[in-house]
C-alpha cells in the first residue's frame, strides 16, 4: 500500500502541496521498514530534485545532494565554490597569489645564473698570468711556437741552400774545424785546414805531431797555442779510447779535449745525420732578438729554443739562424731593410730601415762577395754563391 502510495506521490508531484504532504506523513508513520524502501527512492530522483518547486523540498534535496557528493567526491568541495561570485573572487585572488608566489620562486634563479659567471671569470685570469710571467713581452706560448716555426719556414726559402760553413770531407776533419773556429771566422778556418790536413790527416797523425808545427799552420786562426793543444789533445784520446774514429754520440763526443755540447752537435747534425741545435755566438743573439727566450746560458738557450720545434728540424734551423746572422741581422747595424722576416721580428728598427742603405750592409753572397766555403756545395753554387779563396790569395 506505501509502495503504490509512493509511486502515486512520484506521478503527482506537478499538483500542489496537499499530496506531497499527505506522502509526507504515510512515509512517516510506514515505521523502519518503509523508511528503508523511501531512501532509495530518494537516491534515485536525487538529480531531478532541482526541478521540483516546492521550497522545502528542494532545499532537503541540495542538502542530501551535497552530503552525498561530499562522501563520494571529495574533489567536488573544490569545484563548488566556483558557482558562486564570491567564490569566483577567491579563485581568482588565490590565482594571483599563486602567480606572484611562483614569480618569487622563479627570481632568485636569474640571480645564481649571473653569480655563477663572474665567479667563473674571477678564476680565468689566473692561467694567463703564469703565461704572461713565462713570457714578458705578453705573447702566449702557442703564438710563441707559432711565430718562431713562421720564422724558420721563411729562413728556409731565402737560404735554401743553407749548409755548415766549414770544409770537411770526414768527421775527424769537421770535429776539428769546428775546435778551430772557437774566436775566429769560418772563412779563416777554411783557408787554414788545407795545409793542417794535408800534412796530418789522421787521428794518429796528428796525436803524434810536433806542437810547434801545429802552432805555426794554425797562427792566422788566433789563440793558436791553446788551439794546438786542444786538437793534439782530441787526436790522442781518439785513438786511445775509440781506435782513432770520432764517435757518434753526444756523451762521448763532450769527454774530447776542447769539444762542448755546441760541437758536438755540429758533428753529429752535419757529419752523423743526428738531430742537434749549434748555440754559437750568432745563434744567441738572433733568438734573443726575436724573443724566443731570454736565457743567456748556452745550454738553457738550447732547452729552450729546442723546445718550440720538432727535433728533426734542429740541424737545419741551425743553419738557417746562423746563415741570417751572418748576412743580414748582423750584431752591432742589423739590416732592417732588407729583412725577409722583418714583420715578424719584434726587434725590427733597432737597425737601418731604409731600403737601399741596407742593401749596403748585407754580406757574402748577398751581397754579391763569395761565401766562406773554398769547397761549398754545388747547391749553393747552383743558387748564385761564390767559393771563398784560398789563404794568401788576392
Amino acid at each position: 500500500m506505501s509502495a503504490e502510495r509512493d509511486s502515486a506521490v512520484g506521478e503527482q508531484i506537478s499538483d500542489g502541496g496537499r499530496e506531497t504532504a499527505k506522502a509526507a506523513k504515510t512515509a512517516a508513520a510506514g515505521g523502519s521498514a518503509s523508511a528503508k524502501k523511501a531512501a532509495p527512492a530518494r537516491k534515485t530522483p536525487a538529480r531531478k530534485t532541482p526541478a521540483r518547486k516546492t521550497p522545502a523540498k528542494k532545499a532537503t534535496a541540495q542538502k542530501a545532494t551535497a552530503q552525498k557528493a561530499t562522501a563520494k567526491k571529495p574533489a567536488a568541495k573544490k569545484a563548488a565554490p566556483a558557482r558562486g561570485p564570491a567564490a569566483k573572487q577567491a579563485s581568482a585572488r588565490k590565482a594571483a597569489a599563486a602567480k606572484s608566489s611562483a614569480a618569487l620562486k622563479k627570481a632568485p634563479a636569474p640571480r645564481k645564473q649571473v653569480v655563477a659567471p663572474k665567479k667563473a671569470t674571477a678564476s680565468v685570469p689566473a692561467a694567463p698570468a703564469k703565461t704572461v710571467a713565462a713570457h714578458p713581452q705578453g705573447e702566449s706560448r702557442t703564438a710563441l711556437v707559432r711565430r718562431a716555426r713562421r720564422v724558420n719556414r721563411e729562413l728556409a726559402e731565402v737560404y735554401p741552400y743553407a749548409h755548415p760553413e766549414l770544409d770537411f770531407e770526414n768527421p775527424f776533419q769537421l770535429v776539428v774545424a769546428t775546435v778551430l773556429s772557437a774566436q775566429t771566422t769560418d772563412l779563416r778556418v777554411n783557408q787554414t785546414t788545407p795545409a793542417l790536413f794535408a800534412k796530418y790527416p789522421t787521428p794518429e797523425d796528428l796525436a803524434a805531431a810536433d806542437p810547434e808545427e801545429v802552432e805555426e799552420i794554425l797562427r792566422p786562426t788566433g789563440f793558436f797555442r791553446a788551439k794546438t793543444k786542444s786538437v793534439i789533445g782530441l787526436s790522442k784520446a781518439l785513438v786511445e779510447q775509440f781506435g782513432g774514429e770520432v764517435p757518434g754520440r753526444l756523451e762521448d763526443l763532450v769527454k774530447l779535449p776542447g769539444v762542448g755540447r755546441k760541437t758536438a752537435f755540429v758533428v753529429l747534425g752535419n757529419a752523423f745525420g743526428r738531430p742537434g741545435i749549434t748555440v754559437d755566438t750568432h745563434f744567441q743573439r738572433l733568438v734573443r732578438r726575436w724573443k724566443w727566450t731570454d736565457e743567456t746560458d748556452p745550454d738553457k738557450i738550447e732547452a729552450a729554443v729546442g723546445a718550440l720545434f720538432p727535433k728533426s728540424d734542429w740541424t737545419d734551423l741551425s743553419h738557417h739562424v746562423i746563415w741570417h746572422g751572418r748576412r743580414i741581422c748582423h750584431a752591432r747595424k742589423p739590416a732592417c731593410g732588407a729583412c725577409p722576416i722583418a714583420p715578424l721580428c719584434p726587434a725590427y728598427g733597432e737597425g737601418e730601415t731604409d731600403p737601399e742603405k741596407a742593401e749596403k750592409l748585407l754580406k757574402y753572397e748577398k751581397a754579391g762577395r763569395p761565401g766562406q766555403r773554398l769547397r761549398p756545395p754545388q747547391a749553393y753554387l747552383d743558387a748564385g754563391g761564390r767559393a771563398a779563396p784560398p789563404l794568401g790569395a788576392g
